[in-house]
């Protein structure tokens, strides 16, 4: 059964999904459509899940489930990755692309490459409090806490140790 993201409990389980390319306001619109009809008639072993998806800042897509109804089945979780993988195929659009780091440079989400990070870092396009996107957040709560948190608090912390010790 899909709810409104908004009314969704904190310690739903969540999972990101991170867009190649940013989306269109149109992309988005059929996203999002499309996620409501596939978590209307969400079940793990015939009982309904309470979920709900949204798309954020043209750029992610996160997929709720409330488990204190109704635990999601391996099976299911699948089905809701088969989902992006259709929607990503029909689109052109990658969301299981993990080589990228995503940053919000001015209110404009962009991509670096996880391999050319450090670089990013010592050339100070990267900065302390750059605010990165943290998409292995696994709860409502958290992503609403630590989902934009600022590089020096995330998993780049070491690049910036690396560099006061130069």
């Amino acid at each position: 059964m899909y709810i409104p993201f908004s009314n969704i409990d904190l310690q739903s389980r969540v999972w990101v999904y991170q867009a190649n390319r940013p989306l269109t306001n149109e992309e988005t619109g059929i996203i999002t459509e499309t996620l409501k009809a596939s978590l209307d008639t969400w079940e793990a072993h015939g009982k309904s899940l309470t979920a709900s998806g949204k798309v954020f800042e043209n750029r992610f897509v996160v997929i709720a489930v409330d488990e204190r109804d109704e635990l999601p089945s391996g099976c299911s979780i699948d089905k809701s990755v088969h989902w992006l993988q259709e929607i990503g195929q029909r689109m052109s659009i990658d969301f299981f692309d993990r080589s990228l780091a995503y940053v919000d440079d001015q209110d404009e989400v962009q991509t670096i490459p996880v391999p050319k990070i450090k670089q990013a870092v010592t050339d100070e396009i990267i900065l302390p409090y750059t605010t990165i996107f943290d998409n292995q957040v696994s709860t409502k709560a958290q992503w609403m806490k630590r989902w934009k948190i600022p590089a020096s608090n995330s998993w780049l912390s070491r690049y910036f140790s690396e560099q006061t010790s130069l």
